[in-house]
């Protein structure tokens, strides 16, 4: 065998080896991508925006059961309770902000530290707050609250009109709808928000006063009589909320649906679907 037809098997050798690394490299590279992908997903669930479902009616008007959400990690710094099943491994928050007063706000239920809950930040550290005859009293002022036109929704499986016979009744079209007695309530800092007062006098429209303590704030739903809020003790309800326990601040509607269809139930979609709610912002309104 000649030195030239020697090098040229070495050479046939070499290209053989290489057509089979291609494989090799592409099984590699797809690992590479998955994990980044997972990666970056956690990493931006963490720093930057988490999405949650809201499961029940405490936050009527401004949110429905149905909608989904993105909340927004990084306004109030970051605690153990930013990470998935709060394993970050540190007490307190670091770069902390304050919180302001009138944001909707997602954090970890103080009685458990796992349930996910959601409220409207009324009080914030030193505060006194007391309810009185169905209106809010923050710092010893009553706070502004206007009547203003019903809140009327269709009925559907994820709004039932309480079964109260007085919330329900039927439009020209035939179509149950709720209606419910609807306010709107300014802070002393000229935020605004709609809530709803079901129950004149209701248990807990006259409570006694509340002195918030340092490093806590009071949560209070928007629909004022169906909602277990900071109104109740922590064994029954939500208590004081610590700044450790604060995950976000809810920011915009993204989703929603009514309940009356399923995901794979392509052909009531039109009905199914809140489309008007679709990038709603949950930021309150101010003067």
């Amino acid at each position: 065998m000649t030195k030239a037809s020697v090098e040229d098997t070495k050479a046939e050798k070499k290209i053989i080896k290489s057509k089979g690394a291609p494989k090799e490299e592409s099984w590699q590279e797809t690992v590479k991508v998955f994990f980044s992908a997972i990666f970056i997903a956690l990493t931006l669930r963490v720093f930057t925006y988490e999405p949650f479902n809201i499961p029940s009616e405490s936050m009527l008007p401004n949110l429905l059961t149905g909608d989904h959400i993105f909340v927004s990690k990084f306004p109030y710094g970051y605690s153990k309770h930013s990470f998935p099943f709060s394993i970050g491994g540190f007490d307190g928050r670091i770069l902390e902000d304050p919180v302001k007063r009138g944001d909707v706000a997602v954090f970890k239920l103080p009685r458990d530290n796992e349930t996910d809950y959601i409220k409207r930040i009324i009080g914030l550290p030193g505060d006194r707050l007391q309810m009185k005859g169905g209106a809010l009293y923050l710092n010893g002022d009553k706070v502004q609250r206007e009547r203003v036109p019903d809140f009327v929704v269709n009925e559907s499986k994820n709004t039932d009109c309480r079964d109260i016979p007085q919330y329900k009744f039927r439009d020209a079209d035939g179509v149950v709808q709720c209606r419910y007695p609807q306010y709107r309530e300014t802070l002393p800092n000229g935020v605004s928000y709609l809530t709803l007062d079901l129950l004149p006098n209701g248990p807990s429209d006259n409570t006694g006063v509340y002195t918030i303590p340092q490093g806590h704030y009071f949560g209070m739903g928007d629909n004022r009589d169906n909602s277990s809020d900071s109104r109740k003790p922590i064994s029954l309800g939500v208590g004081y909320i610590p700044s450790e326990n604060l995950v976000g601040r809810a920011e915009i509607i993204f989703f929603s649906v009514n309940g009356d269809s399923e995901l794979w139930e392509l052909w009531n979609w039109p009905d199914g679907l809140r489309g008007p709610r679709f990038f709603k912002s949950l930021r309150p309104d101010e003067k």
